[in-house]
């Protein structure tokens, strides 16, 4: 990392965002350099390669989208159902305002390089973790185990859905926010109920 100025790298980010928002996830290696006034091998030697702009713009970009719903997954006073509508409400905001990043990140650049794709998805793993760790902590789900399955469980189904509403805009945000609410708060209705034993 030798000779690569935080400040100048901040910089290129800043010209890879803008060019990246205007003219969609396709946009060329090229378009980005000349964007940022500089040459590819130039844009390259300050993140080691392709892979490495990729990777800041993983951080960048991903890590402020974990960053803004942690404080919500452990928000206190909050009934589970709103701290479920205060989440998702955040992370379809955060999609939406970013349409053309998101789909940089998770389609042309998670399909090019599969180190960011691993990388992408184990800050979503992670996520995934974290809020089944709340789920056990709070006493909202008994069992550990079965906490850490819906937390993966919700993480997942909340970025699969909001990818399939950024490809429908017609359907309206609060359909999809109280649709995914219900389902979230109706698992954990149910994972707070005992169980019977199988074959009891």
């Amino acid at each position: 990392m030798s000779g690569r100025d935080p400040d100048r790298r901040r910089t290129l980010l800043d010209a890879a965002d803008r060019v990246i928002t205007r003219e969609g996830p396709e946009v060329s290696m090229a378009a980005i350099a000349a964007e940022a006034g500089v040459t590819k091998p130039i844009l390259y030697r300050h993140f080691g390669d392709k892979s490495g702009l990729y990777q800041a713009l993983a951080d960048r970009h991903v890590r402020t989208v974990i960053g803004r719903l942690r404080p919500w997954l452990a928000a206190p006073g909050i009934d589970p159902r709103g701290r479920a509508r205060a989440a998702i409400s955040v992370y379809l905001d955060l999609v939406s305002a970013n349409f053309n990043l998101y789909r940089f990140l998770f389609d042309r650049a998670g399909a090019e390089d599969t180190a960011l794709r691993s990388r992408m998805t184990s800050l979503v793993r992670g996520l995934g973790e974290e809020l089944g760790g709340v789920l056990a902590a709070e006493g909202v789900v008994a069992d550990p185990v079965r906490a850490q399955v819906l937390g993966h469980a919700f993480v997942g189904m909340v970025q699969t859905t909001g990818d399939w509403w950024l490809e429908h805009p017609e359907v309206d945000r609060t359909q999809v926010v109280e649709g995914l609410v219900d389902v979230i708060a109706a698992a954990l209705s149910g994972a707070r109920a005992p169980h019977a034993v199988e074959g009891a």
